[in-house]
């Protein structure tokens, strides 16, 4: 009995690029902890005590956004290209999960300001934490995978 399943034609899993290792931020932490004691100790005994306050709510405020910046780079979306359709599976930071299936064969890869994909009038955006150059290489890679699927190679035992 032929296996059902349908042949996988392109898979990729897209996520947002961060620059900053944790340790990395560790670093970032310690050092505007000292810059920021560097300046706020000297200003406390000349009697400005409340600009070490501010120095602390400064550091908070800087540990607080990358905190934030690291769980938004928790989200993903992965691109499964089967003969019958494209699956877009997209995970929030928090876990909620999405799925939009679009019929392969009237699939069409549209680039502008967004990647978007679009197949009998539905429409889904791919990639938007994506930088321009990656949306336009992830949408050279689909649009290749498509053209392969669609202009199939059959193996002949006469040539």
């Amino acid at each position: 009995m032929a296996d059902a399943r349908p042949a996988v034609h392109f898979a990729t899993s897209l996520s947002p690029h961060r620059s900053l290792s944790p340790e990395g931020f560790k670093w970032l932490i310690r050092g505007a902890v000292a810059a920021n004691l560097l300046v706020g100790v000297p200003m406390f005994f000349v009697g400005a005590w409340p600009v070490l306050g501010f120095m602390g709510l400064d550091v908070a405020l800087l540990w607080w956004l990358f905190k934030r910046s690291y769980l938004d780079a928790r989200r993903s979306e992965t691109l499964l290209l089967t003969d019958r359709e494209l699956i877009v599976d997209r995970r929030a930071p928090d876990g909620e999960r999405e799925e939009h299936r679009l019929d392969a064969y009237w699939l069409r890869v549209e680039l502008g300001e967004r990647l978007v994909l679009v197949s009998r009038g539905n429409r889904v955006v791919i990639g938007r934490f994506l930088s321009p150059g990656e949306r336009a290489e992830v949408a050279e890679q689909l649009k290749s995978a498509l053209a392969d699927m669609r202009a199939p190679r059959y193996a002949h035992e006469w040539g």
